[in-house]
C-alpha cells in the first residue's frame, strides 16, 4: 500500500495505524514513511507492506492499493498501481479522470465529510476506514487497537473521533 499526500494531512499516521493492525493479525510488516523538508505542507507518503511471507524490500514500486490525498499524490503514483489493484481517493480534492480500466478506483469526499461531521483533520482516517472496508484483512477489534497502539497519551482524546472517522469511511 502506499499512502500519499501533503505534510499535515495524516499520511505517516494512516499508514502506522494500517501497519500496526497488520503486526497485531502476526502479519510480517513494513512501515517506510518518505517526506520533504517542508513537512507539514510539503509532501508526504509511506509504504506499507503487510503478507504472510518475508518481506524482501519496504520500497513500493507497483502498489495493490494507493490512497491518495491530492492531486499531485495522485499524480505521482497512479501509474505504479498494479493491474487490478485498487485506488482510494479524496474526492473533495481530486477532480481529476482516471482513465485506466485495469483498476478500481474508490472516490470519497473525505476531507468534505470530516468538515460536516466535526472530524476536522480526520479526512486521512475516513480513508483508512474505505481502505480497511474494501480489504477486509482484520477485524474491526484489531484495527481499534492498532488506533490505540499509534495514537499517543496526550491525545487520548482523539480515540473516539478516530472511531468515528473511520466508521464513517467503511459506510462509503
Amino acid at each position: 500500500m502506499v499512502f500519499a499526500g501533503f505534510g499535515g494531512q495524516g499520511v505517516l499516521f494512516a499508514g502506522k495505524v494500517a501497519a500496526y493492525a497488520g503486526l497485531i493479525e502476526g502479519k510480517e510488516i513494513s512501515w517506510l514513511p518518505s517526506y520533504g523538508p517542508e513537512m507539514r505542507g510539503g509532501t508526504a507518503n509511506c509504504s506499507v507492506c503487510i503478507s504472510d511471507e518475508p518481506i524482501g524490500s519496504p520500497l513500493i514500486t507497483a502498489p495493490n492499493y494507493l490512497i491518495a490525498m491530492n492531486l499531485p499524490s495522485l499524480e505521482r503514483f497512479i501509474d505504479g498501481v498494479e493491474p487490478g489493484g485498487t485506488v482510494i481517493l479524496d474526492s473533495s480534492l481530486i477532480d481529476r479522470e482516471i482513465a485506466r480500466g485495469d483498476i478500481t478506483v474508490h472516490r470519497v469526499p473525505s476531507s468534505r465529510l470530516a468538515e460536516e461531521n466535526g472530524l476536522t483533520g480526520l479526512s486521512n482516517m475516513i480513508l483508512v476506514g474505505k481502505l480497511f472496508h474494501e480489504l477486509g484483512f482484520c477485524t474491526d477489534e484489531v484495527l481499534d487497537e492498532a488506533m490505540q497502539k499509534c495514537i499517543p497519551p496526550r491525545k487520548a482524546a482523539m480515540l473516539e473521533l478516530n472511531r468515528r472517522a473511520v466508521a464513517l469511511g467503511a459506510r462509503q
